[in-house]
């Protein structure tokens, strides 16, 4: 089966002139002024044909026209260049068949009266190789009437013939030349509003989706965050008064923290002329003075995530002190953030292990892996575009991102970074070939009740470390 081909793109309309669009019947009353100038040459032309021809420097007299010995023939041919005349109504659209016609006219009756008008016209419409042909033969066409019709002589004749010529075609050039270039100034014009237009609209696309992919990080994770300890205290009403206040404290502080991001969000979009007083260049300015995450945060991410009841573990091998870009630890960070709100709304219950490794000058990896979920998800709604927009901003870091489930009914999400080298610095190369460290689930700390974790129950006194650092 032969390919379908693709659709053609759609012929933008021509741009019109505006004096035609403002007067939309000036070409039709042109071409009757046309027809009206060359109907006096007509007269003229059948006057010197009755009465014979005269000279042209002599003038014409004002003597009545002597009918008497007009025979069929001179009507015959009074017709044709009275049909040549009215052919001028058509001179626009097709002006090379009117051209042909009237030097025709001219070359077998000697009237060149709707010639001149007809070589103006096809002037103004094309200037190529065409143009130059006719105007010649509307030249040898001119002089052989003007012989033909007075007295003068060759000399005279070809002069005044070559001058009306060239007149026509010079001036039709002009004028078809400086309506092209101001058709071309229209087209440019019209193409930059549109190219205007087009870039702002994508400028304020990528500027809702930049606000959409940051407030879903910001946000998106203390939400669940609330909504995990409310769930904890709606599933659990026989937990002592003491854990409901330390539950009600967490989810106001996380409330409060989520209102601080959002209000710094919000102050970003306000320019700093917006409010009175200059409110909105302070929130603007209180927004870009905000610190913003790095790597040091995640431990205290995952931390917050343990207290929602998340069996989290962090592991790492990247030291505190190591020189890890801000732009490379914010996007760490978010990774992070992330894979642990999905956690949140897809498996609370699940054990769940974020490993950060790499070395300075390769390659940093982030790695969150949760196990089977043993409940059931929280019910919290998700909008399916986290982890598209972990991918624009991973790819925006020139790394990649993996994300999909696990043989063992898990998930994972696994990011491969960049860590250039800082300024000034080389390289130090190890003979031995370096391997990221295992992050695979072991079991977790802490133990799994009808109604999800319970981190208010402390682990058993062999459990392993969860939290190994390379830090001094």
């Amino acid at each position: 089966m032969s390919a379908v081909p693709p659709p053609a793109p759609p012929v933008s309309p021509p741009v019109r002139d505006p004096r035609v669009a403002r007067w939309p019947f000036a070409p039709r009353l042109r071409d009757l002024l046309a027809i009206a100038l060359s109907l006096p040459v007509a007269v003229v032309w059948f006057s010197a044909r009755v009465e014979g021809p005269a000279s042209a420097a002599g003038g014409f007299t004002a003597a009545p026209l002597d009918l008497s010995h007009v025979g069929a023939v001179d009507v015959l041919l009074l017709l044709v260049a009275l049909a040549s005349c009215a052919s001028l109504w058509w001179r626009r659209r097709y002006p090379v068949a009117v051209t042909v016609a009237s030097i025709a006219v001219a070359l077998v009756v000697a009237f060149d009266g709707a010639m001149f008008f007809a070589l103006l016209t096809l002037a103004v419409r094309r200037r190529d190789r065409l143009l130059v042909l006719l105007a010649v033969l509307g030249f040898v066409a001119s002089a052989t009437a003007a012989v033909r019709t007075t007295l003068d002589g060759w000399g005279v004749s070809v002069s005044t013939a070559a001058l009306g010529t060239a007149l026509v075609v010079f001036v039709g050039a002009y004028v078809g030349a400086r309506r092209d270039l101001v058709c071309t100034l229209w087209e440019r014009a019209e193409r930059a509003e549109q190219e205007q237009s087009l870039r702002a609209e994508q400028a304020r696309l990528a500027e809702r989706t930049r606000i959409a992919r940051e407030m879903h990080d910001v946000l998106a994770h203390r939400i669940s965050l609330v909504a995990l300890h409310a769930g904890g205290l709606e599933v659990r009403p026989d937990v002592g008064p003491a854990q409901v206040e330390t539950t009600a404290a967490t989810i106001r502080e996380t409330a409060r923290t989520a209102l601080e991001d959002l209000r710094r969000v919000l102050g970003v979009l306000r320019t700093p002329g917006s409010g009175a007083g200059g409110a909105g260049g302070s929130a603007a300015t209180a927004a870009e003075l905000a610190p913003q995450p790095t790597l040091v945060d995640v431990r205290r991410l995952v931390e917050s995530s343990r207290e929602a009841g998340v069996a989290a573990q962090f592991r790492t091998d990247v030291p505190v002190h190591a020189d890890v870009p801000a732009e490379l630890g914010r996007t760490v960070y978010r990774v992070v953030q992330e894979a642990l709100t999905n956690v949140h709304k897809h498996a609370p219950s699940a054990p769940t292990v974020v490993t950060i490794s790499g070395e300075v000058g390769r390659e940093l990896i982030v790695t969150v892996v949760n196990a089977r979920p043993d409940g059931q998800p929280s019910g919290l709604p998700g909008a399916g575009s986290g982890l598209v927009g972990l991918s624009e901003r991973v790819g925006f870091a020139e790394g990649t991102i993996r994300s999909g489930p696990e043989p063992g009914g898990g998930f994972a999400v696994r990011a491969q970074l960049p860590w250039p080298l800082p300024e000034g610095r080389s390289a130090q190369r190890t003979s031995a070939a370096w391997t990221p460290p295992d992050a695979r689930l072991t079991p977790a700390p802490v133990a799994v009740g009808r109604g999800g974790t319970r981190p208010d129950r402390p682990a058993p006194a062999g459990a392993p470390d969860d939290e190994r650092s390379a830090a001094p």
